[in-house]
């Protein structure tokens, strides 16, 4: 069982910059792919970057690429989401999720139903 808690969220501008921790409860957060989502009103859910177990390996979506930076501190037990040069479009609710069986060759790292647990989510809003 793994509990996650989002936090960072909040009001920006235009350009700006906003970091995203996700703190995890459990001794096995280490063995977790770490997964970060959002959803704007209206709109589906969707892939924003994830993190393999071992940090090494990082995947993102093309809208936030060369933005967004994904990184985790497994000593620390959380992960985070660096967020740069941020626009209007980015305006959502951000969740972190884990899994240990989603993978990048099967495709179902970037999908919101292959991850089993689920952080309460945090606003960003980037006014324009």
């Amino acid at each position: 069982q793994v509990q996650l808690v989002e936090s960072g969220g909040g009001l920006v501008q235009t350009g700006g910059s906003l970091r995203l921790s996700c703190a995890a409860s459990g001794r096995t957060f280490s063995s977790y792919t770490m997964g970060w989502f959002r959803q704007a009103p209206g709109k589906e859910r969707e892939f924003v970057a994830a993190i393999t177990w071992t940090g090494v390996n990082t995947y993102y979506a093309d809208s936030v690429k060369g933005r967004f930076t994904i990184s985790r501190d497994n000593a620390k037990n959380t992960v985070f989401l660096q967020m740069n040069s941020l626009k209007p479009e980015d305006t959502a609710v951000y969740y972190c999720a884990a899994s240990r069986k989603v993978a990048v060759y099967s495709g179902t790292i970037y999908l919101d139903k292959e991850y089993d647990y689920w952080g309460q989510g945090t606003q960003v809003t980037v006014s324009s």
